[in-house]
């Protein structure tokens, strides 16, 4: 018997042909691929087979053995983290790493960039919006950087490479400079010219100065000289007495600050005295404060005066104690010890003597780069570390002496140990670029120091020249011998020694244009960094640092050069705020 293909040998009735098989052309071949199978379906269980639900009981211990979630789901195979975390990068012993070594993972977003605030802590008690600190150099910090800087919501720190008197006068100026109530107004007697006006307008800046019986603060006030009393007067020798305004608007000792800025909102005056019940001058508030106020809400200030809050600079040496001293008098908020390598008995000796003498005063010390020197400072009572030996674009430390540390490496391990203390660290050197501070602070750098970034701005001290036709000013670390000839020495304990051997150079620097420009442009990159990165403050980047959240890797050197610009035949950097472009 011939069976039919198809037909099996049981029975004769026809079966259902068989699916045709798909086809898939790829490379120009066929391939025949099987029909997918059907997807098996249980049958509904019968009542007979149906299996009876679990008695309460069951389902109560069940549930007390499943994990609680909330509403989240959970992940059955959560995706790894790629990276590494900051413990594991940094872990490699022996290997010194700086901020172009390494690259940030970047995080989730879910806010604008708006919401990124920036608010940090410098020491213990001194709290800033911007984490940017100038570093005490005389080519880069004197009074009209620590000023716009701290409008900024920053800080500055003043150099001593100077003597106590100069110091003690560009701190003073940072003082003047906005107030709430003026305590300590420069006052003048009805006997005085108008060339002594002139003379503090040359000095101070400003030229509405109280008149009082004697001259001096909290004798009876007679009257008040502004500019619009003086301004058109040919004759200079004029005495106050037949120019000054005798007809004033004053307030009674105990006004608040909000009710003397109201009189003088409401009044459109200048100035308000604030004498006390017999007419004695007490103090003194001023209109442009209040609208500082206004135009630079995020300023580094005191909480009661409202003045700007400043730092200094000092040395180990033991006359150095005069300076000191006549620094906190003046009102100083934070006196950075300044030595290359902090990790001294002299230095040591100095925070004591600071901590004993001036309580109240945070003290910054350093520089330190290892947990072993931090250990020592923490321990004599310093309220926050500088860190960095070496990586500054005009210090040649480790060239020279063959003693420092690469930056990166540095900051994470001291920060690493002083958070276990609640000491903040800052980051001295090594930045360049938006992208090196946002490192800065992703290693644990509560602020950075910055010393190039800001010395070819206006506020830096010094004047512009122009060299092949571009306009710079210049630039030098403490320890080139042009400054330690002029006392920078005595940072590197040189100031006395006949033979003098330079950890720095000297050099210039572009025009950045203002602080007031620059400052912010560099602010809202770094707001842009921690969004990329999903971080809404600098907080949550320190608790993803130290939580392992934080992703870092390795960068290659053709990494480097892939991040960077490349394979253009010319191009132009991308213009920033105030700078002005070269002659050509």
């Amino acid at each position: 018997m011939i069976r039919q293909a198809g037909h099996s040998p049981q029975s004769n009735a026809p079966r259902t042909p068989p699916p045709p098989l798909a086809v898939d052309r790829r490379a120009g071949a066929e391939y025949r691929l099987p029909p997918r199978r059907a997807r098996r379906t249980n049958p509904v269980p019968s009542a007979a087979t149906r299996r009876p639900p679990p008695s309460p009981a069951r389902t109560a211990t069940a549930d007390r053995r499943r994990p609680s979630t909330g509403d989240r789901p959970v992940p059955t195979n959560p995706t790894p983290l790629d990276g590494l975390d900051a413990r594991r990068f940094f872990s490699e012993a022996g290997q010194g790493l700086t901020y172009d070594d390494l690259i940030l993972l970047p995080g989730h977003i879910d806010f604008p960039v708006d919401a990124v605030q920036l608010h940090t802590r410098v020491s213990r008690n001194i709290t800033l919006r911007a984490p940017i600190v100038s570093s005490p150099m005389d080519t880069v910090t004197e009074s009209t950087m620590a000023i716009r800087l701290a409008l900024l919501g920053g800080i500055g720190v003043i150099h001593y490479n100077n003597t106590i008197e100069e110091q003690v006068a560009e701190l003073r100026r940072v003082k003047r400079f906005e107030n709430g109530f003026i305590t300590d107004p420069v006052c003048l007697a009805p006997e005085n010219t108008i060339a002594d006006v002139d003379r503090i307008k040359e000095r101070h800046g400003f030229s509405s100065i109280p008149i009082t019986e004697d001259g001096r603060l909290g004798s009876r006030l007679v009257g008040l000289v502004t500019n619009r009393d003086i301004d058109l007067e040919p004759d200079r020798s004029r005495p106050l007495r037949e120019v000054m305004t005798r007809d004033l608007l004053w307030a009674r000792k105990g006004v608040s600050l909000e009710e003397a800025n109201e009189i003088l909102r409401r009044s459109k005056k200048g100035k308000l005295p604030i004498v006390d019940s017999e007419g004695r001058l007490v103090a003194l508030v001023t209109r442009t404060d209040l609208l500082k106020n206004r135009e630079f809400p995020d300023a580094t200030k005191e909480k009661h005066t409202k003045r700007l809050k400043v730092g200094a600079a000092v040395s180990t040496r033991e006359h150095d104690r005069e300076r000191i001293d006549a620094l906190v008098e003046a009102g100083v908020n934070l006196i950075v010890i300044d030595a290359a390598q902090g990790d001294s008995r002299y230095q040591i000796e100095t925070i004591r003597y600071i901590k004993e003498r001036h309580p109240e005063v945070d003290v910054m010390g350093g520089n330190v780069v290892t947990r072993r020197q931090a250990q020592h400072l923490i321990e004599a009572g310093v309220d926050a570390l500088r860190v960095g030996m070496g990586p500054g674009s005009i210090c040649i430390t480790q060239e020279t002496m063959a003693v420092g540390r690469a930056q990166a490496t540095a900051v994470y391990h001291t920060a690493t140990y002083a958070a276990q203390h609640d000491v903040p660290v800052v980051a001295d050197g090594g930045v360049r670029s938006i992208g090196h501070l946002v490192k800065a602070l992703a290693v644990g750098g509560a602020c950075a120091m910055l010393g190039s970034m800001l010395a070819g701005t206006e506020e830096a001290p010094g004047e512009y020249f122009y060299e092949n036709g571009v306009r710079v000013k210049r630039y030098r670390g403490m320890a080139s011998l042009e400054a330690m000839e002029r006392g920078g020495g005595k940072r590197y304990f040189a100031d006395e020694q006949r033979i003098r051997v330079a950890q720095g150079v000297s050099g210039t620097v572009v025009d950045k244009g203002s602080v007031l420009d620059y400052v912010p442009y560099v602010l809202q990159g770094l707001r842009h960094a921690l969004q990329d990165l999903g971080c809404r403050d600098l907080a949550t980047l320190h608790a993803r640092l130290h939580d392992g959240e934080l992703r870092f890797e390795r960068r290659s050197p053709a990494a480097q050069i892939e991040g960077n610009v490349h394979g253009l035949f010319s191009y132009e950097p991308p213009p920033q705020p105030g700078r002005r472009r070269p002659r050509r």
